[in-house]
């Protein structure tokens, strides 16, 4: 149904609503599609040959001024798989808010929000969302994905208040109201970060909990420095049970799965080359109902990037996972294109 639906609300706004106020609303969306060969180092498991679609959306965004230094504003985010097979769910959910910002006390969303958390990682990676995102093969942890109410990198049912800018600092606060059905006890996640960008520096730092008690949060530093093409940045995550129960499902009674990653640009013209290496620790407590699983991995890239034009781009990269322990060892090769619109 809504297949059908969708299309008609979308043909409709373009040719009535959104034409009324088309200088305050805006189209955008971001399609990505890449061949994917993966080799998983282990007995019985073949090699993979894929298209992926990584994270493909479209949507609106807009506002309206409402005079004063006041603006209503809103976002309206849908994901979508151009490899989609026939019994395969076609449309999901992405950013979905409505706000109000004013240029001297900040912003204030509510809906379905990314977390600030999720939003600075983002920052620190040149192929997010891609099919060698960050994200995806280790250098960053779980908490820089997913959505719900429960630490996710989307929080859904959330508040957000993201300051104005005073030199160069910016400071976020989200408040999440988990679903009450009147019987189960129900917690608040929340989360603050803050920021400071000034010249060819980026420093930030985010705490964020799940509220559920025991080991149940996870905070991180990180940070850019560089001009153009050329750049360093780094991210250490610190977990203290959040990233454990979003990545190993360990229910809130583990910890110790720190993740961290460093990594660098190079470019001239139109190219780029980026690098970056990291680590995932130990996880400590219980995993799957055993104590002592290991949960150790290095993690690797490298990836270059020719820019077609400002919206398009294809890359060729290489990424790898390898576990201190087992004969898991995943290798990627990827050849993509990416448009932003």
């Amino acid at each position: 149904m809504i297949k059908k639906i969708l299309p008609a609300m979308i043909g409709a706004a373009l040719v009535g609503g959104v034409a009324n106020v088309a200088a305050d609303v805006t189209a955008m969306g971001h399609i990505d599609t890449s061949y994917v060969y993966t080799d998983i180092d282990v007995s019985g498991v073949d090699e993979t040959h894929n298209l992926v679609c990584t994270t493909c959306s479209f949507g609106f965004k807009g506002s309206e001024d409402l005079g004063n230094g006041l603006a209503a504003i809103f976002k309206i985010d849908f994901q979508y798989d151009t490899t989609i097979r026939n019994n395969e769910t076609g449309l999901t959910d992405r950013d979905q808010w409505l706000g109000l910002k004013s240029g001297n006390l900040g912003q204030v969303r509510v809906g379905t929000i990314s977390t600030s958390y999720k939003s600075h990682g983002a920052m620190l990676d040149p192929v997010y969302r891609t099919s060698v995102q960050g994200r995806d093969i280790g250098l960053q942890s779980a908490l820089q994905r997913g959505a719900g109410e429960a630490g996710q990198g989307r929080a859904t049912s959330t508040i957000r208040y993201d300051s104005p800018t005073f030199a160069g600092i910016t400071g976020t606060a989200h408040y999440t109201l988990q679903d009450d059905n009147g019987i189960d006890d129900t917690d608040n996640p929340w989360g603050i970060g803050g920021q400071w960008k000034a010249g060819g520096f980026l420093v930030f730092a985010d705490y964020i909990t799940n509220d559920a008690g025991g080991d149940d949060d996870a905070y991180k530093v990180g940070g850019r420095f560089g001009f153009d093409k050329f750049a360093v940045f780094a991210q250490y995550e610190v977990d203290g049970g959040l990233i454990s129960t979003n990545t190993f499902g360990t229910g809130g009674s583990g910890d110790g799965a720190d993740v961290w990653f460093i990594g660098g640009t190079a470019g001239f013209g139109n190219n780029l080359i980026y690098a970056a290496y990291g680590q995932g620790d130990d996880t400590d407590g219980l995993v799957d109902g055993e104590f002592d699983v290991n949960t150790e991995y290095d993690a690797w890239e490298i990836v270059g990037i020719h820019s077609l034009s400002k919206r398009s781009k294809i890359y060729a990269g290489y990424a790898g996972i390898d576990p201190d322990e087992g004969n898991d060892r995943v290798d990627l090769f990827t050849l993509g294109m990416k448009h932003t619109f």
